[in-house]
C-alpha cells in the first residue's frame, strides 16, 4: 500500500454509511472465519473522526450542563 493519504470530508449520515458498511463487512468476516485486522483498523479511524475533537467536544458538553 502506498504512503498516500486522503482526506475524506464528510456529514454526520455519510459517516454512518461507512461505519455501518465496515461494521457489516466485518461482521461477515467473523462469521467466516477470516482475519479482520485491515477492516478493523479502518473501521477504529472512522470512529475516532466521528469523535468531537477538543473545541466540539467542549461546545458540546457545554449544552450538555444546561
Amino acid at each position: 500500500m502506498s504512503g498516500t493519504k486522503k482526506t475524506l470530508v464528510l456529514d454526520q449520515y455519510e459517516y454512518g454509511v461507512i461505519f455501518h458498511s465496515l461494521n457489516d463487512r466485518r461482521n461477515r468476516m467473523l462469521e467466516e472465519n477470516r482475519a479482520t485486522d485491515a477492516v478493523d483498523d479502518v473501521l477504529l479511524k472512522v470512529i475516532q473522526a466521528m469523535e468531537p475533537s477538543g473545541k466540539e467536544k467542549r461546545r458540546h458538553k457545554h449544552h450538555e450542563e444546561r
